[in-house]
């Protein structure tokens, strides 16, 4: 699925003025993400200081209060380029790519909400990600990985319990395509990794995620589904989560995909290896705001509701099978992790059912 940039038809205005459903310009100027909430905090004088704009998909944005941001105004006026009004608008702030969470202990001490906001969710680990602000502009820095960490990759015995490919990639996804010559998804998204399947290139990750949900999803193709996943379920994670999100759905599928067909064991390896990234904090402190803040985002997911509806009302049946698919993906996350305090298994198998029926309708 294609990321629509922002729509040129902006506004300025303080960001102490943002309010909630707000469509935010993000730093790099050419994504927009809706702001979930504002919330403000004062300097020891009482006058406002910081703006804290926490995004609808996950994070924060940390802004001056004298700084001015640019918007695209309400989700109902924003025109994304090539896509009605209903087209999803940031997916890298969406449910495709959820922040990575799991069910987590108790931590012995308590942390702070207000340590807790300064937060920036990345698709891994909270410490991905570090925010800084200046006066008159908000800016995102994103550290770059040193290397891939250390003892992060699957173990032997683990992978002895994941069939090996049959061939080379390419030949696993030519042979997807031959057998749905039919499948118009299928065929455009083998052509492109039939040149070749590059593991340290992000787009061709998202095409072999693509493909697998557009197996299972689409033709109800379980089989080819988990061989084409299985090219990504065995990969470490890297230390980039743009990358990561990619793997993170593949994961979830094929977890979902095992325990239908009664594979138990097999989809505990794949949501272990979902959480790997997890435990890699080394620091106690960060480790439990990292806890706190996964099972925040597990307890609140974002499930397109008004993105649907509104689709629904418009009679835009396209645009309300694109949200969703971004539903199912974070329902299929959500399963991966064993549900959440709000959400059971039970609850989450019910809405997985519906929405695979709703999609393949």
């Amino acid at each position: 699925m294609t990321h629509p940039p922002a729509s040129r038809n902006h506004s300025e205005l303080q960001a102490g003025s943002l309010r909630a459903g707000d469509h935010l310009i993000l730093p790099d100027g050419s994504r927009s993400a809706e702001v979930h909430r504002v919330d403000v905090e004062t300097d020891d004088f009482g006058t406002p200081a910081v703006v804290l704009a926490t995004l609808s998909g996950g994070g924060v944005l940390r802004i001056a209060a004298g700084s001015t941001v640019r918007t695209t105004g309400n989700a109902e006026d924003a025109e994304p380029a090539e896509a009605g009004a209903d087209t999803p608008e940031s997916a890298e702030f969406s449910a495709a790519a959820p922040p990575a969470s799991g069910p987590f202990p108790e931590p012995d001490e308590e942390v702070p909400d207000a340590v807790l906001s300064d937060a920036v969710l990345s698709d891994a680990v909270l410490s991905d990600a570090v925010l800084s602000a200046v006066a008159g502009s908000a800016v995102v820095v994103p550290p770059e990985p040193v290397g891939p960490p250390a003892g992060n990759g699957p173990s032997d015995a683990d992978l002895a319990l994941i069939p090996a490919p049959d061939g080379t990639p390419e030949s696993v996804v030519e042979a997807t395509a031959e057998a749905h010559p039919d499948a118009v998804g299928v065929l455009l998204l083998s052509e492109r990794l039939a040149k070749g399947i590059n593991t340290k290139s992000g787009s061709c990750l998202k095409d072999l995620s693509d493909l697998a949900h557009e197996l299972f999803v689409t033709l109800k193709d379980a089989e080819n589904a988990l061989a084409v996943a299985d090219l990504l379920n065995v990969l470490p994670f890297d230390g980039n989560p743009g990358r990561w999100a990619s793997v993170e759905a593949s994961l979830s599928l094929s977890s979902y995909i095992c325990r239908q067909l009664g594979q138990e064991e097999r989809a505990r390896i794949y949501e272990k290896f979902l959480r790997a990234p997890e435990g890699m904090e080394a620091d106690p402190f960060k480790a439990r705001i990292n806890a706190k803040v996964r099972q925040r985002s597990l307890n609140e997911p974002n499930l397109y509701d008004k993105e649907i509806f509104r689709s629904i009302d418009n009679a835009n049946p396209d645009a309300e099978r694109e949200w969703r698919l971004l539903r199912l993906e974070a329902l299929l996350f959500l399963r991966a992790h064993g549900g959440s305090e709000t959400i059971g298994v039970a609850e989450l198998e019910r809405r997985i059912g519906n929405e695979l029926e709703s999609v393949r309708a």
